[in-house]
Formats: structure tokens, C-alpha cells, sequence
């Protein structure tokens, strides 16, 4: 289990180096952007492809240590068993349907309907024959 630990601790600080060496280039791919002598190591030229041969090697040992803690974790689940101590069992009577009437309650009659409201005179008249009805008519006064 320690070891466990160890490569996830690793694989955090690669990722969080892998994250720099990002972010330090250019988004055009020229790396530092330092300017300096046209030969030698820390040139423009030279800074980029330090940066790129970092970010390849960081990115490939990201994935080498992904690929093997999930081989350590499979090779540490797989001799356990299932927990079934909180397993609990159904009950054998079925409940009573709550939608059913009560036995032994009469049921209750329905209320009677009432009449509806006689309806109120229209507020405006009908539009002519001719005309057509306007549903927004007077709906903007001005």
C-alpha cells in the first residue's frame, strides 16, 4: 500500500510539473521567447526544444504512472468480497393499496354540483359583419 501512495505522490508532482512546462510556452511554439544569441543553449531556439523534449518526457512518464496504479489498484480490489451485512430482506406481507376505501367506512356520497355563475354582459360589443375582429384592438391607448 505504500507504494500505492509513493507513485500517486510522484504522479502529483508530475503532473503539476507537466502543468509548468506548459504554460512557460508560447502558444506559437517558441518556447521561452528569451532573446540572446542565436546559438547555444538557452537561444530562443534552443529554450524551445528543451521545452519540448520536457513536456514529451513529462507527459509520457504521466501516462507510464496512470497505466501502473491502475494495475496496482485492480491487483489490490480483487480479493475482496461483496459486503452484504447491510443486506436487508423485503417484507413478506404486501402493504394495503392507500388508494382503496377503508373496510367498514361507507363511502361518501359526492357533494352535488352547484350551478355555474350566470355569465357577466360582454364589456364591448361585437365587432360588425364586415369587420374583422381585432383581438389587440384597443389593447395600446394612446
Amino acid at each position: 500500500m505504500s507504494l500505492f501512495i509513493f507513485l500517486t505522490v510522484v504522479q502529483a508532482l508530475v503532473a503539476a510539473a507537466l502543468v509548468g512546462v506548459i504554460l512557460i510556452q508560447k502558444s506559437e511554439g517558441g518556447g521561452l521567447g528569451v532573446g540572446g544569441s542565436p546559438a547555444g543553449f538557452m537561444s530562443a531556439r534552443g529554450a524551445a526544444d528543451f521545452l519540448t523534449r520536457a513536456t514529451t518526457v513529462l507527459a509520457a512518464l504521466f501516462v507510464g504512472l496512470s497505466i501502473v496504479l491502475a494495475a496496482l489498484a485492480v491487483g489490490t480490489t480483487t480479493n475482496h468480497e461483496i459486503d452484504t451485512s447491510l443486506q436487508r430482506t423485503a417484507p413478506a406481507v404486501p402493504s394495503p393499496d392507500p388508494l382503496a376505501p377503508a373496510q367498514g367506512v361507507p363511502a361518501a356520497a359526492p357533494a352535488p354540483a352547484q350551478p355555474a355563475p350566470a355569465a357577466a354582459a360582454p364589456a364591448k360589443s361585437a365587432p360588425a359583419k364586415g369587420a374583422a375582429a381585432d383581438p389587440l384592438a384597443g389593447g395600446a391607448k394612446q
